[in-house]
């Protein structure tokens, strides 16, 4: 009996390290903290790319911002989170295609490359979307 129970006990303290260590590093790799959630920026242009794929959705597009229209124009990446919590939050796989004028409000990068974490985008015909839940809201309209 002995025996038996301490093979259990050996199992489930696996078990335990395992789960923690899966848990951290799900953690680190869903890190926000490259982006500058504070200072954040709204930027319109044309999508480039969309990509629908896991763990993140990305958007590629050249645009400016909005508060220096004058500015160059540049290339971002954004950010944007999973399939499925974009799902929930009713995007669609189909719903930005390469050619679209959008404007996005995005935490850009701390690095200060064209870049960000999506807050909110809006399409051309005037819908809101926002990132889900754990990207949080926009700070700025």
């Amino acid at each position: 009996m002995n025996a038996g129970r301490s093979r259990h006990c050996w199992r489930a303290l696996c078990a335990g390290f395992v789960a923690a260590g899966l848990a951290a590093s799900a953690v680190a790799h869903h890190s926000f903290a490259m982006f500058d959630h504070e200072h954040q920026i709204k930027v319109t242009g044309k999508v480039k790319d969309f990509q629908w794929t896991n763990p993140h959705v990305y958007i590629e597009m050249d645009g400016r911002n909005v508060k220096d229209a004058t500015g160059p124009e540049q290339h971002f990446t954004i950010e944007c989170a999973s399939p499925g919590i974009l799902n929930r939050v009713g995007w669609k796989f189909n719903m930005i295609k390469p050619g679209d004028t959008i404007t996005v409000i995005i935490a850009p990068l701390r690095s200060g490359e064209p870049g960000g974490l999506l807050k909110q985008v809006t399409l051309a015909d005037g819908r809101k979307f926002s990132n889900g839940g754990p990207a949080g809201k926009p700070n700025i309209e």
